[in-house]
């Protein structure tokens, strides 16, 4: 796969993969004749620059997020800008304003019909652009002041980002990773998974959210999909500041792992556990 013209995701999503977009993609396989799929898409940061395969199936448990990209994708360019133009100029948002921010998100949690959109404003002026709910559903993300704002640097991002989108083989769907079927996929689709990591500390692991119960069950679909000859590649952390994974360390002995160069250079991974600020960050794959 070529790395030239990455697209960088507008959505700063908890374990996005855009930094490592040059190690993962080439180890992708060169054509992926039939299905991409995506199944904990998250920022879209790996859907939106696989560009050997007809049909990308992007996928994630986060229901607004999908909502999010759904409606871009109903907008045009220049109508989705103009929107968040007006919605700014509404609400006075800037690198400054907190009472804006703080007003604007009060109306968004208390809206019956919320747009999706909003969210995506939200985002762009919150904490690191960064994405929270608490267990009400509302957006509780503190104003990212003096730091977070709708800049043209990410304006040109969400220009590009929302052309791929557009496209017409790229289809957003919101369901459990449980509920794929693998006796529904053919040799010629491809799996990817990046699911929420066990051993880092993350919003999506609050709440009761993700374990190593589902940990093994993930493993236990990968598994099928390989009996079924159905190609896949997981990314995920052996290792992180002292943790380690003991479940995929076991589970990935019978497939290719991958370590990825990202918290650390020309370092080798069996030391990394030694190194209580190192993480391991691999890209598990059964072909």
């Amino acid at each position: 796969m070529k790395n030239e013209n990455l697209i960088k995701s507008p959505m700063n999503y908890t374990g996005g993969k855009y930094k490592l977009l040059k190690q993962i993609l080439p180890l992708f396989p060169e054509n992926i004749e039939g299905r991409f799929i995506d199944l904990f898409c998250g920022g879209l940061d790996i859907s939106i620059n696989v560009n050997s395969c007809k049909k990308i199936l992007s996928n994630d448990i986060n229901t607004k997020i999908i909502e999010v990209y759904t409606i871009m994708k109903d907008y045009e360019t220049e109508e989705l800008i103009s929107y968040i133009e007006k919605q700014i100029e509404k609400y006075g948002l800037t690198i400054e304003n907190t009472e804006g921010y703080n007003k604007f998100r009060d109306d968004y949690n208390n809206a019956e019909k919320k747009n999706p959109l909003d969210l995506f404003i939200l985002i762009c002026y919150s904490f690191n652009h960064q994405i929270r709910f608490n267990r009400y559903g509302k957006f509780n993300m503190p104003f990212g002041k003096d730091r977070s704002y709708f800049n043209e640097s990410l304006k040109k991002n969400l220009i590009k980002f929302h052309n791929i989108i557009k496209q017409e083989n790229i289809v957003f769907t919101n369901f459990d990773f449980t509920f794929l079927k693998p006796e529904k996929l053919s040799e010629n689709d491809f799996v990817y998974c990046d699911p929420p990591y066990l051993i880092t500390c993350a919003t999506y692991n609050e709440q009761d959210g993700w374990n190593e119960e589902l940990e093994k069950k993930l493993y236990e679909l990968l598994d099928q999909l390989n009996e079924r000859n159905i190609k896949f590649a997981l990314s995920n952390v052996l290792y992180n500041k002292g943790k380690e994974n003991k479940i995929l360390k076991e589970w990935s002995k019978k497939y290719n792992v991958h370590h990825l160069d990202k918290t650390y250079s020309n370092c080798s991974y069996h030391a990394i556990d030694k190194n209580k600020t190192s993480t391991d960050e691999v890209l598990v794959t059964n072909y």
